[in-house]
């Protein structure tokens, strides 16, 4: 047993009762990063706990890595070092929920498919539809800063998030933000935990705001010869006074992705027949409102897609939307299940730019011999996989080039990108967290602030802070 285990061993135990603590090497596999296990697991109940774990690991300069259902661990670059895992599963409470208020607290370890029950009681929800939606946690979910199909209607977590309670890396319990709608309480601290990995601190509990369920709901899908008739589409919808939920653009790689066998393992349904074409771009919508606004939705998506040349148009209904809803939502485990080097990456620019953005990532893909396939959202985020079908070396190369060049594009285009899935052992040749930035040094500064000790998952974020 090394030095660090038997000082882990010898303490973690008084704080959260031996039962909780976990040594043994199998279990342990399931908390690795990147191919390197931790010293222990260690799985608290309290915020008080956590405090005390993360005072400990900071005195005795441990590592710490939080984790929820561990869906998200793949995320961001190898740890530098990992003594301790921070199972926060037993914190699952659902704290305050004023469904007056439409305001919510829950505490990070609470599955987000268990909290769509307990708001759907009330006919509410929240609009967090994340990849592996049946297994991951609160917390998990804003420390990964993942994003949804339904971004295109509530945006992302930053918009609905009105306050939190974490650990910084000293061990001190912070709060910033509120439990309110309205809130003056200052500087929204809080948000700069949405997407950092656990590199900044542990979140204890989120507070929420939360929105009314739909009153019904259709989908819409219509097929193109090309990208530009797709994106048009796009295009005509947001100059129009319609206000969809969701828009997405699919290359025809995506149709093979989501009636595959890893789509329906995944997925929930059978996909419909025909909606999707492998030989055809698409543009896919849902919509919500009542009877009277759904018949609307359908009349000008049909006088839009017929005008601008569609091969195909399919209305989605309460049968067949939910599958597809699904996959789009789990586009990310979909094509990490189709390869077995699936690298993602994920591009923002501006939504004018997209014809530009999707065309450079075909080149780059196809001239370095690899199968792709993207799924851009109508707010100008794009996730284009890429799908080697080997793990050697020479596919690493080939990913590595295609990559760097989609990442230069994006560049030009006033856009940014990052690759946030690979092969861990890819790493180390990719730009994981994409070209060097202007704002680095102000996160050292911020990282130094909220963990002085540099023992929060050290190595993970950006420039490896």
């Amino acid at each position: 047993m090394s030095l660090a285990s038997k000082t882990i061993s010898s303490r973690l135990p008084d704080i959260v009762g031996a039962a909780h603590v976990i040594n043994d090497p199998a279990q342990l596999a399931f908390y690795e990063v990147d191919g390197k296990k931790p010293g222990a697991a260690v799985r608290p109940c309290s915020r008080e706990e956590i405090a005390e774990i993360v005072k400990f690991a900071a005195a005795e300069n441990l590592a710490v890595i939080p984790t929820g259902a561990r869906t998200k661990l793949g995320m961001g670059l190898p740890p530098r070092r990992y003594d301790v895992a921070l199972d926060m599963t037993r914190l699952d409470r659902v704290i305050a929920y004023d469904p007056a208020d439409l305001t919510l607290s829950v505490e990070a370890g609470h599955s987000l498919s268990k909290l769509l029950g307990v708001l759907g009681d009330h006919r509410q929800f929240l609009p967090l539809l994340v990849p592996y939606f049946s297994r991951t946690t609160v917390g998990g979910t804003i420390a990964a800063g993942v994003d949804s199909p339904l971004r295109q209607y509530y945006g992302t977590a930053r918009d609905f998030v009105l306050g939190m309670e974490y650990v910084t890396g000293e061990g001190v319990l912070a709060k910033s933000g509120g439990r309110v709608v309205k809130n003056v309480s200052g500087y929204d601290l809080h948000k700069l935990m949405i997407g950092s990995l656990g590199t900044l601190g542990v979140i204890v509990s989120v507070n929420f705001k939360t929105f009314p369920s739909a009153l019904g709901s259709r989908g819409f899908v219509a097929t193109f010869e090309n990208a530009e008739g797709a994106l048009g589409m796009r295009e005509h919808v947001a100059r129009s006074a319609l206000t969809p939920l969701t828009m997405e653009i699919l290359s025809p790689g995506v149709a093979a992705l989501f009636t595959g066998d890893a789509a329906a393992r995944i997925g929930s349904g059978a996909m419909a027949p025909h909606v999707l074409s492998a030989k055809h771009w698409a543009f896919t919508s849902g919509y919500a409102g009542s009877g009277k606004v759904l018949a609307r939705y359908e009349a000008d998506y049909r006088r839009m897609a017929e005008e601008l040349g569609a091969v195909n148009a399919t209305v989605l209904d309460d049968n067949t939307r939910p599958p597809a809803f699904s996959r789009k939502r789990e586009f990310i485990p979909i094509a990490l299940s189709a390869s077995p080097a699936t690298t993602i990456m994920k591009i923002s620019v501006l939504p004018a730019l997209m014809k530009g953005a999707l065309a450079e990532a075909q080149r780059a893909a196809e001239s370095n011999s690899l199968e792709w396939a993207a799924m851009a959202r109508g707010i100008g985020v794009i996730y284009v996989a890429l799908l080697p079908r080997d793990r050697d070396e020479q596919s690493r190369a080939r990913v590595a080039n295609a990559t760097n060049e989609i990442l230069a594009a994006a560049a030009k285009l006033d856009g940014h990108g990052t690759i946030p899935w690979a092969p861990p052992e890819w790493k180390s040749a990719l730009k994981i967290w994409g070209l060097d930035r202007g704002d680095f040094a102000q996160m050292q500064k911020v990282k130094k602030v909220f963990d002085p000790h540099g023992i929060m998952a050290p190595g993970r974020f950006v420039g490896g802070i």
